[in-house]
């Protein structure tokens, strides 16, 4: 097991070869951009300014579509960098309202999307994969990848809990 120095020693090396500092800033632009996308094609969706950029393990921002919202749920579009994806996610305001809906989705056998169990580290409902392994050097073809998936994402959400929910 390598100790936190040596860590450290090749993070620097990396670091000195500039590509790391170069991607992580383009992948950065690349998703504030697409925050941007989505909050101006989108004005009936709540697109928060913030993007949570993680610990080079997930960075992704908020999307609150008005039926979603107002049961304390968002969408969250998700780069999972050692995977090397793209994800949507179903989640909550917080734990007690995340397992109220995993819940109603594990028991109604809803199988559309892949339900996550709970647990601690757990941010998400229910997953799905919108890119796997994307494609950066045409970035409206991937823009458009994403908005699709999610929407169909969203409509799927949204349809299933009109017909689930009291």
């Amino acid at each position: 097991m390598e100790s936190f120095h040596e860590h450290m020693d090749e993070y620097k090396k990396q670091l000195a070869k500039g590509s790391i500092q170069e991607a992580y800033r383009g992948l950065m632009d690349y998703l504030m951009g697409l925050r941007t996308y989505f909050k101006d094609q989108y004005p009936d969706y709540s697109v928060p300014g913030s993007i949570y950029y993680g610990y080079m393990d997930m960075t992704y921002f908020p999307i609150f579509p008005k039926a979603l919202k107002d049961r304390n749920l968002k969408i969250a579009i998700v780069f999972l960098h050692e995977a090397f994806r793209f994800e949507v996610w179903l989640s909550g305001k917080n734990k007690q309202v995340m397992t109220e809906y995993w819940k109603l989705i594990k028991e109604s056998g809803w199988d559309k999307y892949q339900i996550v169990s709970p647990g601690k580290g757990v941010d998400s409902i229910v997953e799905y994969i919108l890119v796997d392994d994307p494609d950066f050097s045409d970035l409206d073809a991937l823009t458009k990848q994403i908005e699709t998936g999610t929407l169909k994402f969203i409509k799927d959400v949204e349809s299933f809990l009109s017909i689930h929910e009291n």
